[in-house]
């Protein structure tokens, strides 16, 4: 299965929803909910990287992507900058394990997002969370991208706020021709 995006990128696809399904199992002694999710088999993947720590799963992820015809075609690959440091940052995990298998080299310092202490999924009024991104996102100039096709990963699609300031600061700030967007899942609801 694969999602089309729409956004301010040439083209943009989504492998696949991220959950199937979500039960709400109610709350446990110190009031925190639970819920029974069942995942795409792509969202289970992606979960069992970012949460469990597994990389094993990589190789699934990176052999179910083949789907996509044209991804050799691309100059460079960029991870969208993580907003929260992780022991394993799993979308540089993937974009590296992507261009290792496509012969196309990864920049994973070419876009950052600098923290201001508040995190972007409490943000939902989406104007805010544009302004707040636009603040956060920055081309670090370390690389020339002047005329050249860029490919921009995420883990998650979710309202899609973020790729569409990292994909303003590829074309404004660093002259890219195109930037194209992959993500391995999205949600059901756009947030």
């Amino acid at each position: 299965m694969s999602i089309e995006l729409k956004g301010n990128w040439k083209k943009g696809f989504a492998y696949d929803v991220h959950t199937l399904d979500s039960v709400y199992m109610g709350a446990d002694e110190q009031g925190y909910d639970h819920w029974e999710t069942t995942r795409s088999e792509m969202g289970e993947l992606v979960y069992q990287l970012k949460y469990q720590g597994d990389t094993s799963v990589l190789a699934k992820i990176i052999d179910l992507l083949g789907i996509f015809k044209g991804l050799d075609t691309m100059q460079a690959i960029i991870p969208v900058p993580a907003s929260k440091k992780r022991k394993i940052q799993p979308v540089h995990l993937i974009a590296t394990a992507l261009g290792n298998k496509l012969g196309i080299p990864v920049f994973l310092d070419a876009v950052e997002q600098q923290a201001n202490g508040q995190e972007l999924k409490n943000i939902t009024d989406p104007n805010e969370r544009k302004s707040m991104l636009r603040e956060r996102i920055k081309w670090t100039k370390k690389y020339s991208f002047a005329g050249q096709n860029i490919l921009l990963i995420d883990d998650l699609y979710r309202s899609g706020s973020t790729l569409k300031i990292t994909t303003e600061v590829l074309y404004q700030q660093a002259k890219a021709k195109g930037v194209f967007v992959l993500t391995m899942t999205k949600t059901r609801k756009k947030r």
